[in-house]
């Protein structure tokens, strides 16, 4: 299994508390995918769910469930009973391995299509269902003879939008993603050691802390609750050296880098949302390291427009990678000219397969292009430039504001420390600009402050699209992969 191809088996692979190697992984796995087998009821082509934090036995049952023949549906720790009940509803999910530190919410599900919930510690600090089950299975195990072409995990939209839908992905995919991102922008090496932020249960997390280290014989450093503190600490005393998070994330780390050694970090990594160019320059300025931007999708797998440091345009998302091709479209899917903004369509290596929503699929493929509901626009060296979600664009009194090009305006204001702008219904001109702004000092938020930012704003950029509303707040809505979500700012 390329997973777990390595010159050497005792290298060490994950490294909450202690290192794992891949010998000890694969026989985990093992272990796991024999107890699915004789111990459970399970037969190929299950449907499994796994609910964990980042650890080392939520990848050993995330490979015993593919070893075994099943298909892995995993999920954030973080999900409540009524989204984990519609997960297993819609997926049809007959058994799940869950951490018992999560059980709560778990032992609320009632759903009929699920059979066995098997417990396990991902702390390693006890012995629950799963460790004692597998403490005398066999180490050996043959692994079901899958095709290339049967589904291998069914991943749900993070639902930024509203209500997650179902996209599969074959066992082929998950070598072929291996193939691209990785080694177009990170070349990555035996002695690498990934780590990040995002959950596993979010494809961006799963290919970049299991199965990119994995397929190249690296190292993955996880990490369960990745605060930006802990990502530097770890960084520092394990040498990272490829990492993985979010603009929010990388825009916190800013500020508190000068206080850790991170001389080993040589790449980083931003997905989920679109970088602010304001993010990369502090973080370049601060450290001389280029964040890598991307875009990608549950719907694709992974990222399929990225750059390198060789190739990088500071501000543009990048370029295809190796083995898929974009175009920017308008409504009728005729190509735009240079510059143009339109709507962003890609096919290659891996596609959009929604189950169960044939009316969602005929809208995100068409005449066999994956549109992802982002405008962008291709400049003349072929680079890819992030204008606005589809649903972010703000047509007030005539005029097509993106919400980023606020966005990043105001994030250059010395008081905002994070922000969000979308477009409210108005009589007057359809559409206002409103901004939710989260201050570094939230003591300051108040009218007069509102008022000085409308001022500012209209001094440093065009005035059309300042802001009308000005409104403070405390934090803004996140998914648990540090995506905001806008709609609920709409609400």
């Amino acid at each position: 299994s390329a997973a777990i191809r390595t010159p050497s088996t005792s290298m060490p692979t994950c490294r909450p508390t202690a290192a794992r190697s891949y010998q000890d992984l694969y026989n985990k796995a093992n272990q796991i995918a024999n107890y699915l087998i004789d111990d459970t009821g399970f037969v190929s082509g299950n449907r499994v769910l796994i609910r964990s934090a980042n650890n080392p036995m939520f990848v050993a049952s995330w490979f015993a469930v593919l070893k075994a023949g099943g298909i892995v549906v995993a999920t954030m720790p973080l999900l409540r009973e009524k989204e984990l009940s519609v997960m297993i509803e819609s997926a049809q999910i007959s058994h799940a391995f869950c951490d018992y530190r999560l059980r709560d919410e778990m032992d609320l599900v009632t759903e009929p299509a699920l059979k066995k919930v098997i417990y396990f510690d991902g702390s390693e600090q006890s012995d629950q269902e799963l460790e004692k089950a597998i403490a005398e299975k066999s180490i050996q195990f043959e692994n079901y003879p899958t095709r290339s072409d049967s589904i291998s995990l069914i991943g749900f939209t993070s639902g930024t939008t509203g209500k997650p839908k179902m996209t599969a992905h074959f066992h082929r995919d998950v070598i072929l993603i291996c193939e691209a991102f990785p080694k177009y922008s990170l070349q990555p090496k035996p002695d690498d050691v990934f780590t990040g932020s995002p959950p596993l249960g979010f494809t961006f997390g799963l290919g970049g802390l299991v199965l990119f280290p994995f397929y190249y014989g690296a190292s993955t450093f996880l990490i369960e609750k990745p605060s930006p503190e802990l990502l530097l600490e770890a960084i520092q005393k394990y040498k990272i050296t490829v990492c993985f998070t979010a603009p929010t994330a990388w825009r916190i780390l800013t500020t508190k880098v000068k206080d850790y050694d991170i001389s080993s970090l040589r790449k980083c990594i931003s997905a989920g949302e679109t970088l602010p160019l304001k993010v990369w320059e502090d973080w370049y300025n601060a450290t001389g390291l280029k964040i890598i931007d991307g875009i990608g999708a549950t719907e694709m797998l992974h990222i399929f427009i990225s750059s390198n440091e060789d190739n990088m345009k500071k501000g543009a998302t990048g370029v295809p990678i190796h083995g898929y091709e974009a175009k920017i479209v308008d409504k009728k899917g005729n190509e735009v000219p240079t510059n143009e903004p339109g709507r962003l369509a890609v096919r290659g290596i891996t596609g959009c397969r929604y189950l169960n929503r044939t009316d969602k699929q005929k809208e995100y493929v068409q005449n066999g292009w994956n549109l992802t509901g982002d405008i962008f626009r291709k400049d003349e060296d072929g680079y890819f430039w992030f204008v606005a979600r589809g649903d972010d664009m703000i047509i007030s009194s005539g005029y097509n504001i993106a919400a980023i090009e606020v966005e990043n305006v105001l994030l250059t204001h010395p008081e905002i420390a994070e922000c969000a702008v979308v477009g409210l219904p108005d009589e007057e001109r359809g559409m206002l600009v409103c901004s939710y702004i989260v201050l570094k000092d939230k003591t300051k938020a108040g009218p007069d402050l509102g008022k000085a930012i409308q001022n500012w704003f209209k001094e440093v950029a065009a005035p059309y699209k300042y802001p009308r509303e000005v409104r403070f707040m405390d934090h803004l809505p996140k998914t648990e992969t540090g995506k905001i979500q806008r709609y609920k700012l709409k609400q």
